[in-house]
């Protein structure tokens, strides 16, 4: 009859010599794994075949070669001794996503601040010179006003319009079509947008029809003169581009502002009503405050993505007519103008304008328990 172990003593050297092997041989599938992904890596580059093919073989690589390799990595720490396996499980499954933000985003982010450093052909080293130049470039200043304008109106008008429309659409019998009617331009990708827009603004001689709705309009209703909307009046044509991304992201705010009114209790909105408020008082100080959460969450995502706004600007207007912004600013100068150094200043600048945004947006969530 086998004598019981008592609870907490020590397992036997017999056993931890046991794991000691099977972790041994539970390592060789672990860097069989390794060695698989790392060699189909410059196999799939290097082969000579039908795109097809090679798409599902690297479907097949990517997603068979991850999920061999958290098998067998996770077979290989179940074979330590029991503290190192508590202390690797997490590492096992958090270690591959951290490692590829690393690799993805902070090496990158270092290598570009370096570049910074040095000249347009990065080769001299000239310290910040690039960035004094770069804020004493009057162009470049008339690239942060007009980052400026993306903010204080793309973002007002996007943040406002979806909350009224979330708010109206609640009470409405038609609430499920006019959401959809809303969101649809979220389906569509910036560039479409862009080119989508590029037929709402053009325009044609006096003599000749207007197929821009925009100058249809102008000319058919208050007799004027067709106008390059995109091109004139600088810097108020920025205004005919934020049109776009309002009309764009108008849809993602409201679904979002949408969601966070339904979770308010119908019970505190009666009782807002029983005792006289009406509904202007209930939504400024009832809705308001209860999802301001949303709000801010909402407010900080959209002031982000107008700082990093590139694709409707290049395609509408490739930053041109005074409506530059930084990333378009950035892209000129590091891949058309060749300017290395300074390009990369610019890149640095727009991330270090977005990081006290993201800053602020956890600090939110971690007061909130968003998280």
């Amino acid at each position: 009859m086998a004598v019981p172990i008592p609870r907490g003593a020590a397992p036997s050297p017999g056993g931890s010599t046991n794991r000691a092997g099977l972790a041994v041989v539970a390592v060789v599938p672990f860097i069989a794994a390794l060695a698989f992904l790392y060699w189909g890596f410059f196999f799939l580059r290097d082969l000579q075949a039908d795109r097809v093919l090679v798409v599902v073989l690297a479907i097949i690589w990517g997603v068979g070669g991850m999920v061999l390799l958290f098998t067998t990595a996770n077979f290989f720490v179940e074979q330590l001794p029991i503290t190192w396996t508590q202390r690797l499980t997490p590492i096992i499954f958090v270690g591959p996503a951290v490692a590829m933000l690393i690799w993805a985003l902070a090496i990158p982010t270092i290598r570009t601040f370096i570049l910074s450093l040095y000249d347009s052909a990065g080769l001299k080293f000239v310290g910040l010179t690039n960035y004094v130049a770069v804020l004493q470039d009057p162009a470049i200043l008339s690239v942060l006003r007009n980052n400026l304008l993306w903010i204080v109106f793309g973002t007002s008008f996007t943040v406002g319009a979806g909350l009224l429309i979330a708010v109206f659409a609640d009470r409405s019998s038609y609430e499920s079509a006019a959401k959809a009617f809303i969101f649809m331009p979220m389906a569509i990708s910036f560039v479409g947008a862009g080119v989508i827009w590029n037929f709402v603004y053009a325009a044609k001689p006096v003599d000749a029809p207007q197929i821009g709705l925009l100058n249809a309009i102008w000319v058919s209703l208050f007799h004027g003169q067709p106008q390059a909307w995109t091109a004139s009046f600088p810097p108020w044509n920025n205004f005919f581009l934020i049109v776009i991304v309002i009309w764009l992201q108008t849809g993602y705010s409201m679904v979002l502002f949408s969601a966070a009114i339904k979770g308010i209790p119908s019970e505190l909105l009666e009782a807002a009503r029983v005792d006289g408020a009406n509904e202007v008082r209930i939504f400024l100080s009832i809705m308001i405050p209860t999802i301001m959460g949303t709000i801010i969450t909402v407010t900080t995502t959209v002031i982000i993505f107008t700082l990093k706004i590139f694709d409707v600007v290049w395609v509408m207007t490739g930053g041109n007519y005074d409506t530059s912004v930084i990333a378009t600013e950035f892209y000129r100068q590091f891949f058309t103008y060749n300017n290395n150094g300074y390009g990369a200043t610019i890149a640095v600048i727009l991330m270090i304008a977005v990081i006290p945004v993201m800053v602020y947006n956890l600090r939110q969530f971690a007061k909130r328990e968003v998280f």
